[in-house]
C-alpha cells in the first residue's frame, strides 16, 4: 500500500511539473511579438550658425510689462513694497512732518507736560497735518507720474523724474536761500543758474535746515507766555516765603488755563499750515 501511494504521488508530481512546463512554454511563445521591420535612419540636419545675443532681433529680451505696455501686477507690487520701505525717510526729509512734530513737542514741553499728549498722538497729528499740507503735491505726483506709469505711458525712470518735480518745487518754495547757498558751498558746487538746476542731494538737507530753523522760531514764541507765568509764580512764592513749594505745581494749572482760553492748539495748527507756500 505504501508503494502504491508513493507511486501515485510521484506520478502526480510528474504530471504537475509537465503541466507547468507546458504553460510556461506557451506563455513565452505568445509573449514574443511579431518581428517589425526597423525604420531607416533619417539624415542628420545641418547645424545652424551661432547668433550673437546682443545683435539684432535675435538677442534675448525680457519684457516685464504687459501686452499694452503697462507694468505687470508683480512689478507694481514690488515697487509698492519698495516705496513703503523708504516711506519713513521720505516723510521725514521731504515733507512738513519734521517741522510740525518739533513744534508740537516744544509746545508740550512749554506746558511742563513731558508725556502728555504722548508721542503717538503727536506723531499721528503731525502725519495727518502733513497729508493735508502735501495734498496738492501728492495730487500732482499722481497726475504726472503714477497714472501715466500704470497706464504704460512712461517708463519707471521717467516716472521717477516726473514725480520728483512737484516735490522739488515744494521744497524750493519753503527753503531759505541762505541754507541753500550753505549746502551748495559745502558740496563744492557752483551756484545753480535756476531753481530747476538745484540737485536733490543739495536741496533736501537745505530744506531740513530751514524746517528746523522755522520750528525753533515758532517754539520760542510759544515758550514766552509760559515763561512769564513761571516767573510771576516764582516771584509770588518767594515773596510769601514758600521756597519749599515747587513753582511748577502752581504754574501748571495757570498754563493749561491760558492755553485753553486762547485756543492754543488751533492757533498753533493754523500758524503751521499758513507757514507753508506751494511751489
Amino acid at each position: 500500500m505504501k508503494r502504491r501511494f508513493s507511486l501515485r504521488l510521484a506520478l502526480l508530481l510528474a504530471a504537475v511539473l509537465l503541466l507547468t512546463g507546458a504553460l510556461l512554454w506557451f506563455t513565452a511563445t505568445a509573449g514574443h511579438a511579431l518581428p517589425v521591420d526597423p525604420k531607416m535612419p533619417t539624415d542628420p540636419i545641418d547645424p545652424t550658425a551661432p547668433v550673437d545675443p546682443g545683435a539684432g532681433e535675435g538677442g534675448l529680451t525680457i519684457d516685464i510689462n504687459g501686452p499694452n505696455g503697462a507694468p505687470s501686477s508683480a512689478i507694481v507690487t514690488l515697487v509698492g513694497i519698495t516705496l513703503l520701505s523708504v516711506a519713513p525717510a521720505l516723510l521725514l526729509m521731504m515733507t512738513s512732518f519734521t517741522k510740525i512734530f518739533v513744534v508740537l513737542a516744544m509746545t508740550r514741553n512749554a506746558l511742563a507736560l513731558p508725556s502728555i499728549p504722548p508721542n503717538q498722538v503727536l506723531a499721528g497729528l503731525a502725519l495727518f497735518l502733513s497729508l493735508f499740507i502735501m495734498a496738492p503735491v501728492l495730487a500732482d505726483i499722481n497726475t504726472l507720474a503714477v497714472t501715466p506709469y500704470l497706464d504704460g505711458g512712461m517708463t519707471f525712470t521717467e516716472a521717477l523724474a516726473a514725480a520728483s518735480t512737484p516735490l522739488q518745487h515744494f521744497m524750493m518754495a519753503n527753503t531759505r536761500e541762505e541754507d541753500l547757498a550753505l549746502m551748495t558751498r559745502a558740496a563744492g558746487q557752483e551756484n545753480p543758474a535756476s531753481p530747476d538746476d538745484v540737485e536733490l542731494l543739495t536741496l533736501i538737507p537745505a530744506f531740513m535746515i530751514s524746517e528746523l530753523r522755522a520750528a525753533f522760531i515758532i517754539g520760542f514764541v510759544i515758550f514766552i507766555p509760559f515763561l512769564v507765568i513761571d516767573i510771576v509764580v516764582s516771584a509770588a512764592l518767594m515773596s510769601m516765603g514758600m521756597m519749599m513749594l515747587p513753582p511748577v505745581m502752581i504754574s501748571l494749572p495757570f498754563k493749561i488755563l491760558l492755553f485753553v482760553l486762547v485756543d492754543g492748539w488751533g492757533l498753533i495748527i493754523t500758524s503751521l499750515i499758513g507757514s507753508y507756500r506751494m511751489g
